[in-house]
C-alpha cells in the first residue's frame, strides 16, 4: 500500500490539533475532535499500534503541531564510526535520541552519548538536518527532524548503558544490522563522506 495515507493522516491530526488549540466555538471544537477520532481510527485500521498507546500519544500532542526533533552523534575513531545496539529492538544506530526540553542540541548529544556509550564527547559541528520523510525510514506516526552532530572524544570508557546492549566502532563496509527507523545505510555513507572531506557544507533537507 502506498504510504501516502500516513501523510494524509498526519495532516488530519495536525489540523485537528491546531483546531483544538485555537478554536473557541464549541461546534468547531466538536468537529476537530471528530477529525482527530477519524485519524485515530485510520491508524488503528492500518497499523499494529496499541489503541491505549495511541490515545496517550494523541493526548500528549497539544498546541500548534510541529515536527519532533531527534539528535544523534557522529563519532569517528580510526576510520570507524561509533554505533550502539538499541535495547528496544536489538538493532544498531548512532547514539542519540529525542531532544529534551530545557537542553540545547549540544547538551542533548553529550548526555545521550554518555548514557548510551559511556564516553564524553564534545560537539564540533552540525553535519546534517534530515527530514525523515525524505529518507528511507519505515513509516512513522510523527513527522521527525533528525540532527546529526559531529563529535570528538574527550574521555571516558566505552561501555553500554541502560538503553543499549552493546557499543563499538564499526567499519563503513562492515556495519551491523541497522535500526532503520533511527538511521539508514545511505545516511551513514554520507557521514563517511564528511570524514573524507571535512570542508563539506552542512546538508539540510
Amino acid at each position: 500500500m502506498s504510504e501516502n495515507w500516513l501523510a494524509w493522516v498526519q495532516q488530519m491530526q495536525g489540523i485537528a490539533q491546531a483546531g483544538l488549540a485555537y478554536s473557541k466555538d464549541k461546534y468547531d471544537i466538536e468537529r476537530f475532535e471528530q477529525l482527530r477520532e477519524l485519524s485515530k481510527e485510520i491508524l488503528l485500521q492500518y497499523t499494529k499500534v496499541d489503541a491505549n498507546m495511541l490515545d496517550t500519544l494523541l493526548e500528549g500532542e497539544v498546541g500548534y503541531p510541529t515536527p519532533k526533533v531527534a539528535v544523534r552523534a557522529v563519532v569517528f575513531q580510526e576510520n570507524k564510526i561509533l554505533m550502539v545496539q538499541e535495547e528496544q529492538d536489538g538493532l544498531w544506530s548512532l547514539p542519540g535520541g529525542w531532544a529534551d526540553i530545557g537542553l540545547s542540541p549540544r547538551e542533548v548529544v553529550v548526555k545521550e552519548v554518555k548514557e548510551e556509550a559511556g564516553i564524553e564527547v564534545e560537539p564540533v559541528r552540525l553535519l546534517a538536518v534530515f527530514d525523515q520523510h525524505h529518507h528511507d525510514h519505515p513509516p512513522s506516526f510523527f513527522h521527525i527532524y533528525n540532527l546529526y552532530l559531529l563529535c570528538k572524544v574527550k574521555g571516558g570508557e566505552l561501555k553500554a548503558g541502560m538503553e543499549t546492549l552493546d557499543v563499538q566502532y564499526c567499519e563503513q563496509e562492515n556495519l551491523p544490522p541497522l535500526s532503520v527507523k533511527r538511521v539508514t545505510k545511505a545516511q551513514i555513507d554520507t557521514f563517511f563522506r564528511f570524514l573524507e572531506n571535512p570542508n563539506m557544507e552542512t546538508i539540510i533537507d
